[in-house]
């Protein structure tokens, strides 16, 4: 038994005989479910049963900002058998359904995020009281680390919603904010803060409910109360999840096993649960994913260098209003950081606005946001087509057109219209950052950063310090992009960098293969299958031919010669093909399906008839090893610190299946020895550019891995 003064969990009865349970985990900001929590509460539940003058429970947080923010996933590290974990989750059961057949009400007053276990411990509750503040969202995220709710979430959420808004909940981890908990009916009550406490206390004065019935319209009914819609329910499900995770994350389909399972036998339900949760914990999928959890927590913990604290960023400024300026607009702006947008046409200026009103309105429709909210956020966003407004930035964020000599000149600007102390961050997807500072007058004030388009949805952003940045501007650009929301990776100065550098043999090879007569879909597919979310020909349109093309010779004249782009390249470009932006490329923009199906023409253009001869696992094998080669031989230049950012930067920046963990990790649990042959059997076959790196060989001699 825990002794009282060092628990997590502390028990006030008032005059009128309502109990206050508040949780609140000593040292930590969040509140996080333990394993030995399960004794603390249960000596709180024995001391309310004994006390009959209880008449009903509020179970709070006592933490400003939080609920529950979900279960302590380090106790999951320590189980060594699928039992253990099983174990952990039935528990969890044990003590949820002590609660819920308590013989008086519990009240859950929820502010902040109740995620995960923190749901589960609400849902078991009788009433569920909200506050209407922006900070509070409700959700079961666990499939985001190749698990299932283990402490009855499978069961309870659909009986009190419904299955298939359950289900989507699950499958997803979609999180709902207060007014759309409300409508599903998750919640009974949004209130404001003030008052949460206030109105909890009310609903635990009253009688426990009966069982719930979710608000279903007649077509769910149909779906979800009869035993031949259940059949339709769950075999549509089965058929989207399997064409969305191709079969590389287990989690969601046992998801779907465990609440069919539930509709028919909840008893079976909730044994099931236990079972899979215990599986999907000892799983190679859920041991990546919570690795890439473990790292990018670890990482907000780290500034840019060790012991240099940032600066603040008061005002920042942008060059250029292009798709990926007006991203970046977008997200200082989100960071309520206020923006001077520069570029040298009014309707650039425009542009770069409209991105944010396009987004944020989408919002307000959705009502995720409301309107003043939307219009607080557009009113830190200015534009202007010379340099008033600059003097008292404190960054300025170049992200004009690919051309060195225009780089170096808005350096030049920047330092004449600005303080001496502005940091000068350039966007460039390739050009070493030491030519850039090459004529600057402040070089130490001169530093990549480099975003991921769309600039709003991918969380990457690599900082790259050339040879005389200060570490004082590493920090803060590291910040900067953290404020922004982005998980930021300090590379080395060099041509591409880490991330497109990893990424250009790769996409070589797989324009190789295509000239050698595979089908672009067979491709394609054969690297969707493999986790990637998209493939590397749809990837090249999406990014463009040119931009393609422009990378490779910068990277080849830094690199060698094992950078050379296939000249399938200059024959799209010559043809005009610049791919989605101007509507024609490797796929047909024009047809029935935009974007969907192949651009026959191409064929004939590239003067190849399709030919389907290597089979998936063949083609992801050649592309792939490319891309893990080159991963090795960054972490030995030093252009990364170490693996873990090359697993980050490679999962957040091109979409690396996360379920291998990045490079560094896959290539642990191939083994090394098995990476370097694999290599030289191609080396022998299709020539040098498969040489195994020098690193890899060591490695493979010395028996060592990354981790």
């Amino acid at each position: 038994m825990s002794n009282q003064n060092n628990s997590a969990f502390d028990l006030q009865v008032r005059e009128d005989g309502i109990a206050v349970i508040t949780m609140d985990v000593p040292g930590e900001s969040m509140n996080t479910l333990k394993a030995e929590f399960g004794d603390q509460i249960s000596q709180i539940l024995d001391q309310i049963d004994t006390d009959k003058s209880i008449k009903g429970v509020v179970l709070a947080s006592g933490k400003k900002n939080s609920f529950v923010a979900g279960a302590d996933i380090g106790m999951l590290d320590a189980c060594t058998s699928a039992d253990d974990a099983q174990l952990l989750s039935s528990s969890g059961q044990a003590v949820m359904q002590r609660i819920e057949k308590m013989r008086i009400p519990f009240v859950a007053a929820i502010h902040g995020p109740a995620l995960g276990g923190g749901l589960e411990l609400a849902l078991c509750c009788h009433y569920r009281v909200c506050s209407d503040s922006n900070s509070t969202v409700m959700g079961l995220p666990e499939v985001q680390l190749g698990l299932l709710p283990g402490s009855g979430g499978t069961q309870r959420l659909p009986r009190l919603i419904g299955v298939q808004t359950a289900m989507q909940m699950m499958l997803t981890g979609k999180q709902l904010r207060p007014k759309q908990a409300k409508k599903a009916g998750l919640v009974d009550e949004v209130v404001p803060l003030s008052v949460l406490l206030d109105v909890a206390i009310i609903f635990a004065g009253k009688s426990k409910p009966s069982a719930p019935q979710p608000k279903l319209n007649l077509v769910s009914k149909l779906l979800e109360k009869t035993p031949v819609g259940r059949n339709i329910l769950f075999s549509q499900a089965r058929k989207q999840t399997l064409s969305k995770t191709r079969g590389n994350y287990p989690a969601p389909e046992r998801i779907i096993d465990v609440i069919e399972a539930g509709c028919s036998n909840p008893t079976k339900g909730y044994q099931l649960e236990a079972k899979h949760f215990g599986e999907l914990v000892m799983s190679p999928e859920s041991k990546q994913l919570r690795n890439i959890f473990f790292a990018t927590t670890e990482m907000k913990k780290e500034t840019g260098v060790e012991g240099v604290e940032p600066k603040e960023i008061k005002k920042a400024a942008v060059l250029g209003g292009g798709l990926m300026g007006g991203g970046i607009a977008f997200v200082t702006g989100k960071a309520k950081i206020p923006v001077r947008i520069k570029d040298i046409r009014a309707e650039g200026i425009a542009n770069a606005i409209k991105y944010s009103y396009d987004i944020l309105n989408k919002r307000v429709k959705r009502r995720i946001i409301s309107r003043t909210e939307m219009q607080k956020q557009l009113s830190l966003l200015t534009g202007s087509t010379d340099y008033q407004g600059f003097a008292n930035t404190d960054i300025v964020v170049e992200a004009v057109f690919e051309d060195l000599q225009l780089k170096q000149q808005m350096v030049a600007d920047v330092e004449q219209h600005c303080r001496a102390e502005t940091i000068f961050a350039t966007n460039t997807s390739s050009i070493p950052i030491g030519q850039i500072a090459s004529q600057s007058a402040r070089p130490e004030q001169v530093i990549g950063l480099h975003y991921f388009s769309p600039v709003d949805k991918m969380p990457l952003a690599e900082v790259i310090a050339h040879e005389a940045t200060s570490e004082q501007t590493i920090s803060t650009t590291v910040a900067f992009a953290r404020k922004q929301g982005k998980t930021p990776i300090v590379v080395k100065d060099g041509a591409g960098f880490y991330v497109n550098r990893i990424l250009a043999p790769y996409m070589n090879e797989a324009a190789c293969i295509l000239l050698s007569g595979e089908p672009i879909e067979h491709i394609d597919k054969a690297l969707l299958n493999f986790g990637f979310p998209v493939g590397p020909m749809k990837l090249l349109d999406e990014v463009g031919i040119d931009v393609g093309s422009k990378i490779s010779p910068i990277l080849v004249a830094d690199l060698g010669e094992r950078f050379t782009a296939p000249d399938a390249f200059d024959k799209l470009l010559t043809d005009d093909r610049k791919g989605k932006k101007n509507q024609k490329g490797l796929y047909d923009y024009k047809g029935k399906k935009p974007g969907k199906e192949v651009d026959p023409s191409v064929y004939e253009l590239l003067n190849i008839t399709p030919n389907q001869k290597l089979g998936h696992d063949q083609i992801a094998e050649r592309t792939v090893l490319l891309m893990l080669n080159e991963a090795a031989m960054c972490l030995d230049e030093g252009v990364i610190r170490n693996a873990r950012d090359g697993d980050i930067g490679a999962i957040f920046g091109i979409g690396f299946p996360p379920f291998l963990g990045g490079p560094f990790r896959y290539m642990d649990s191939l083994g090394i020895d098995h990476v370097v042959a694999r290599l030289s059997h191609y080396q022998k076959l299709l020539g040098d550019k498969f040489t195994p790196a020098a690193v890899l060989q060591k490695m493979a001699k010395e028996k060592v891995t990354f981790y």
